[in-house]
């Protein structure tokens, strides 16, 4: 069986709600075909699931050159068309970061799957209640011009077992074409599984983003992976449709340098957390102690300078969380303020934050206790970086995204074993399921 699109592509595009009809129409058709293949995932043995995600790591192995030219083509029409530093820096696939790739696929491929039947207790007149775990059916994906993100959720969703219509941002679209054809639907071939199950949008536009998340009935969750305004209309027009998302809005790290800090501690997190400065988890903002704010702030500004990094001092301009990954030609920029102490200062990540990580700099250990206590976001370090945010550095697996929602549910990176539906089943307490 081979993998095509649902629709042939035309240089004349429709133009207003013709336009949106027609995205429409196209996403439509990727998630029909990404839903008759489900039922192979959902059905197929664990060996299959393992074959196919070694088979992924095996085909970025094999394709390598092609994947690389295809990434080549994305960076120099990036690069005419003026993209920043900082995104060119996502949209870079190169041999370096396809090695850590393959080396992910088949860590991956070895992770244990929790069990699909959880037994929970007896229940009165000869019952007793399990809980099983189920696919979610078609996962949509939204991502930003970051192609490797194409391999993290489509090997996020085969492990779960789930069907997926993935959509990337136009600037990263040659280097996903390229992953899509060249290694997972070859992967999924060679496997024994249907390779329409995991869907590629291979239109241009903004359009097939909104279509995405307008499939209500057809696709059951999508993944708003990236942050800033557009992520969050998304969000607002999935809602209006009645389709569940996850999704952060905004990310930026907070490093707080308590009074009890080690200076060289805090020069080596700032390198650590500014090493790349188009992600969420960078540092974005640095809260100085007052006790130390005359000391410390120098030492702050020299190592930022020495990473070429502009200091944005009080008083600001902007908000103080303001995060700067998304300012295109200001993303090399971090915001310094004074805080009193270590409650204020994550009252302040808690309030003028998106809550994705922060980061305490002390050797005193009630310092510390407060700060973690305090702050309410999803990740919090004790001397280490908020680069540790991430699902591979977690967890040692991929992760689809990170969610930082204050509502009961996965938190945090969300990897496979968050992406299924919880079950109840009550049989009576000598029954066997087959």
């Amino acid at each position: 069986m081979t993998s095509a699109g649902p629709h042939q592509r035309t240089d004349r595009r429709p133009q207003g709600d013709d336009a949106l009809v027609a995205s429409d129409a196209v996403v439509a058709g990727y998630g029909r075909l990404a839903a008759a293949a489900a039922e192979s995932l959902a059905e197929a043995t664990s060996q299959q699931i393992t074959a196919a995600l070694d088979a992924m790591a095996e085909r970025l192995t094999v394709a390598r050159a092609e994947i690389v030219e295809a990434n080549e083509r994305d960076l120099r029409a990036a690069e005419k068309a003026g993209m920043s530093v900082a995104l060119l820096d996502r949209l870079l696939l190169g041999q370096q970061r396809i090695d850590a790739t393959i080396a992910q696929l088949r860590l991956l491929a070895a992770v244990e799957v929790p069990p699909r039947e959880i037994e929970l207790r007896e229940l009165p007149d000869g019952l007793r209640l399990v809980e099983r775990r189920r696919p979610v059916g078609v996962i949509g994906a939204n991502f930003e011009a970051r192609p490797g993100v194409t391999i993290d959720v489509a090997s996020q969703l085969l492990k779960s077992r789930n069907a997926g219509v993935l959509r990337t941002g136009s600037a990263a679209l040659s280097s996903a074409l390229a992953l899509h054809r060249h290694v997972i639907v070859p992967a999924l071939q060679a496997a024994y599984l249907d390779p329409d199950a995991i869907q590629l949008v291979e239109e241009p536009g903004h359009e097939f983003a909104s279509a995405l998340v307008r499939q209500r009935g057809l696709i059951k969750l999508v993944i708003l992976r990236g942050s800033g305004e557009t992520t969050a209309a998304l969000g607002a027009e999935a809602a209006r449709h009645g389709v569940r998302t996850l999704a952060h809005a905004d990310g930026g790290g907070v490093l707080y340098v308590d009074a009890a800090a080690d200076r060289d501690t805090v020069v080596r997190l700032l390198w650590a957390g500014t090493d790349r400065l188009g992600v969420c988890n960078r540092v974005n903002l640095v809260l100085i102690a007052d006790a130390v704010y005359d000391a410390m702030r120098p030492v702050v500004e020299n190592v930022l300078r020495d990473n070429r990094i502009r200091v944005s001092l009080p008083p600001h301009g902007h908000p103080l969380g303001y995060e700067w990954a998304l300012d295109p030609g200001n993303e090399a920029t971090v915001t310094v303020a004074p805080v009193g102490d270590a409650r204020e200062a994550a009252r302040v990540a808690n309030t003028e934050t998106s809550g994705l990580a922060a980061t305490v700099v002390t050797e005193d250990a009630h310092a510390a206790a407060t700060f973690m206590d305090s702050y309410s976001g999803t990740g919090v370090f004790w001397n280490a970086t908020t680069r540790l945010l991430d699902g591979f550095k977690l967890h040692a697996i991929p992760e689809t995204g990170i969610n930082v929602d204050h509502v009961p549910g996965p938190r945090g990176p969300v990897t496979f074993a968050d992406l299924y539906l919880r079950q109840y089943l009550v049989l009576p307490a000598a029954a066997v399921l087959s």
